[in-house]
């Protein structure tokens, strides 16, 4: 059952603590990194057959392939996944930055260009669930920014093949290429390419314990969105609330992995109990109850506070993932947030709503990172270059200022170089 806390009568560090397990894969993946990188196809082929159990000739998905696949998928869902396609454009579109240039001063043109990555990667786990959606909130961002090629990973099968739903997504949000890899091992081939993987310049996408530490260890050859996961939620909601939505709420991150974390924080204490024994009505009416049911008793709470100010300062601490504003005029306390990945307003907007359709980008940071960290957005595939222009008069305007800064650092070739092209030749 999920645990009920009252603010200032429990430790805060019991409000506060995530008590995530820890996993040391540290070794397994540095050897895992090294074997692909010196054996290239061949090693990613021998854990392809380990890891997933498939037997592959090619590691390329096949436009054969592709067409298989996209038969196989109801019209209906292509139909969604197209709608939800078209709301994450809409979106995302907004967020693309512009070159500009600056010459309003004789003789000095200063600018910056915005630049997308060459090659993007593109990881897809694969495993106890399928997440098409993840395709297209990766996958379209980068297009909208202009990347000529987007690389998709994700395990096979068994059988060797990708399952229908995830490339029918990459067909609509428009990848270039499809691997049949997964694990730290596809990690390790977009970072340092092999015979049939080209190396990429920045890797996106969630992953398990070993894919996050794969990304944690080529970053540098490589740039990486975020060390995102276990999904988060939080739902700050007030006394009026409906306890039967939040407790679905709640258990839609719950199912999604035993260490995921579920968390209500209200001023209502008859409805936290409510919510409490919803949670436990509700939960053998899920599919993966067993996870979502080891999620809601590890990682699980509901934490009371005198207030919904109280509240809000609780949820800025924890700076969760996910966090839904359960009251009336969310608005008006949309400002009070400071520290959240996306906000979901209102009584009815389930976070559910932006996994899958609404528009805004989900992967998110988690961990309490939100207090530095973005969404993913088009600005992780770009790149900025400045460039600065000066003619000799203009230069020669500000020499000796340069030069009198570079002698205040000691940097006397510093001073010269500014200073030589006033001077007359020899």
């Amino acid at each position: 059952m999920i645990r009920i806390l009252k603010m200032g009568e429990v430790p805060a560090a019991e409000i506060f603590n995530r008590n995530m397990p820890t996993v040391n894969v540290t070794d397994t993946v540095a050897e895992i990194l090294r074997n692909v990188r010196e054996r290239g196809d061949e090693a990613l082929k021998e854990y392809t057959a380990r890891f997933d159990g498939a037997a592959l000739d090619s590691l390329t998905v096949s436009p054969e392939e592709m067409e298989e696949a996209l038969a196989l998928v109801e019209p209906e869902f292509l139909r969604v996944l197209e709608k939800a396609a078209a709301n994450i454009r809409k979106f995302h579109s907004r967020q693309v930055r512009n070159s500009f240039i600056i010459n309003d001063e004789d003789g000095i043109v200063m600018g910056q260009k915005v630049i997308p990555v060459d090659r993007a990667g593109l990881y897809v786990p694969g495993g106890t669930a399928a997440y098409p959606s993840t395709v297209l909130m990766d996958l379209i961002p980068a297009k909208i920014a202009g990347v000529p090629e987007v690389v998709m990973t994700t395990p096979p099968g068994k059988d060797g093949k990708i399952n229908p739903v995830i490339l029918a997504a990459a067909k609509v949000g428009g990848a270039d290429r499809i691997i049949k890899a997964g694990g730290a091992q596809a990690i390790a081939a977009l970072a340092y390419g092999t015979e049939s993987v080209p190396k990429v310049d920045k890797i996106v996408g969630p992953g398990n314990a070993f894919v996050a530490e794969a990304k944690r260890q080529v970053y540098g050859l490589v740039s990486i969105d975020m060390i995102a996961g276990p999904s988060e939620i939080l739902v700050v909601a007030d006394g009026k609330s409906n306890p039967r939505h939040l407790a679905a709420d709640l258990l839609s991150q719950a199912e999604h992995d035993r260490v995921a974390s579920a968390v209500l924080v209200t001023d209502s204490e008859e409805l936290a109990k409510a919510v409490q024994a919803e949670i436990e009505r509700q939960l053998p009416l899920l599919e993966r109850e067993e996870i979502a049911r080891a999620s809601i008793e590890n990682h699980g709470k509901i934490i009371l506070t005198k207030d919904l100010r109280q509240a809000i300062d609780t949820a800025n601490e924890i700076a969760p993932e996910h966090l839904e504003l359960c009251v009336d005029n969310p608005f008006d306390y949309l400002d009070a947030i400071r520290h959240a990945g996306s906000v979901f307003m209102g009584r009815n907007c389930p976070e559910a709503l932006g996994d899958y359709l609404a528009g805004p980008n989900h992967t998110l940071p988690t961990q309490g990172t939100a207090k530095f960290s973005s969404p993913l957005s088009v600005d992780d595939f770009v790149k900025k270059t400045q460039y600065t222009y000066f003619t000799r008069e203009a230069l020669n305007r500000v020499a000796e200022d340069v030069a009198l800064f570079a002698r205040k650092e000691g940097l006397t070739g510093h001073a010269r170089s500014a200073l030589s092209r006033g001077e007359a030749e020899a």
